[in-house]
C-alpha cells in the first residue's frame, strides 16, 4: 500500500507493509441500545465508502489478502478490507447497495445461531439477517466467513465446546451456501494459542482478531488485526484509519483497557484449568 507523505500534526505515517482492515457491526439508522455504540448510520457508511473511493484505496477480500501474504503474491495498490461481524440485517439493507455502487468486495462473518432461520438459538442483539439475505450477499460477491455459532468468548470454553462452536458454524454455512467458509473472526476479538490452533484444525485458512491496529503479514494468518469503526467515528478520524495514521493515538484508551482485561482473562483461565485438574 503506497500511502501519503507525512502530514503536519499527526506524527504517525502510513506503513506500506500494513493494511487497514475495517471492522463494522450494525449499519442502522435506529439501532437498539445493545448495538448503538458499534453501529454506523447508513449515511455515514455511504460517506465512508465514498472516502475510500476518493482516496484511491482498493478493497480486497479477507481470503485474497491472506492468500497473497501466504504465497508472497503482490497485493493491489493501497489495499484495504471492509468486514462486518455478527450478521445484522442492515448489512443487506443498507451496506450492500453502497458496496455494489462502488464495486467493493467485503467480508461478512456470521454467528450462525444468531441468524434468523432453522438454526436460530436466540441471544442476538438486534434484527439479524436471514439465510436468503446471506445468500444474496454471497451472490453479490461478499465473502461469508464464520464467527462461531452462538457468539461466546471462545478462549473461556472447554475444548469440546470450543470445537463444537467452530465446526457447527462451518457446517451450517457450508450447507446453506454450498461453499466452505475459508475465513473466521473471533467473537469479541478474543483468542488464545489454543483457540487459534482449533480454528486452524477446523479448516479455516485465516482468522481476524481486533487489536485496533493495522494488519501485517508478520502477525500470521490467524491473528490479523482490525480497526473498529463505530458510531462516534467522524469523517477525519475515518480518513486517518484508512490511511493508517495515528492508529495508536486514536485507540489509546481501547488498547489500555484491552491490556488490563487480558490479564484478568488469563487469571480466569488459570483458575478454570486448576479446577478441572483437581476434578
Amino acid at each position: 500500500m503506497s500511502g501519503p507523505g507525512p502530514l503536519p500534526g499527526h506524527g504517525e505515517v502510513s506503513d506500506p507493509a500494513a493494511v487497514p482492515i475495517l471492522m463494522y457491526h450494525a449499519v442502522a439508522a435506529e439501532p437498539n441500545d445493545a448495538t448503538r455504540a458499534l453501529s454506523v448510520t447508513p449515511e455515514a457508511f455511504a460517506e465512508q465508502m465514498a472516502t475510500v473511493a476518493d482516496l484511491g484505496l482498493t478493497p480486497v477480500g479477507t481470503a485474497e489478502l491472506a492468500a497473497c501474504w501466504r504465497h508472497g503474491r503482490p497485493l493491489p495498490a493501497r489495499p484495504l478490507l471492509v468486514t462486518f461481524d455478527d450478521g445484522y440485517e442492515g448489512v443487506h439493507r443498507h451496506a450492500l447497495p453502497v458496496l455494489a455502487k462502488h464495486g467493493f468486495p467485503a467480508t461478512l462473518f456470521v454467528s450462525t445461531g444468531w441468524l434468523r432461520g432453522p438454526y436460530e438459538t436466540g441471544g442476538a442483539l438486534d434484527t439479524m439477517l436471514d439465510w436468503d439475505q446471506v445468500r444474496e450477499l454471497a451472490a453479490a460477491g461478499v465473502e461469508i466467513g464464520g464467527h462461531s455459532h452462538t457468539h461466546p468468548q471462545l478462549d473461556q470454553l472447554p475444548d469440546d465446546t470450543l470445537r463444537r462452536e467452530l465446526i457447527l458454524c462451518k457446517e451450517i454455512v457450508s450447507d446453506q451456501l454450498g461453499t466452505v467458509p475459508a475465513s473466521f473472526a473471533y467473537p469479541y476479538g478474543y483468542s488464545s494459542r489454543r483457540v487459534r490452533e482449533a480454528v486452524r484444525e477446523t479448516g479455516y485458512a485465516q482468522a481476524l482478531a481486533v487489536g485496533n491496529g493495522l494488519a501485517r503479514r508478520r502477525q500470521g494468518p490467524y491473528a490479523l488485526r482490525r480497526v473498529t469503526v463505530r458510531r462516534g467515528t467522524g469523517a477525519e478520524e475515518f480518513r486517518r484509519l484508512v490511511e493508517g495514521r495515528a492508529i495508536t493515538r486514536t485507540f489509546a484508551r481501547d488498547l489500555a483497557l484491552t491490556k488490563g482485561y487480558a490479564m484478568v482473562r488469563r487469571a480466569r483461565q488459570i483458575r478454570r484449568k486448576a479446577v478441572r485438574t483437581r476434578v
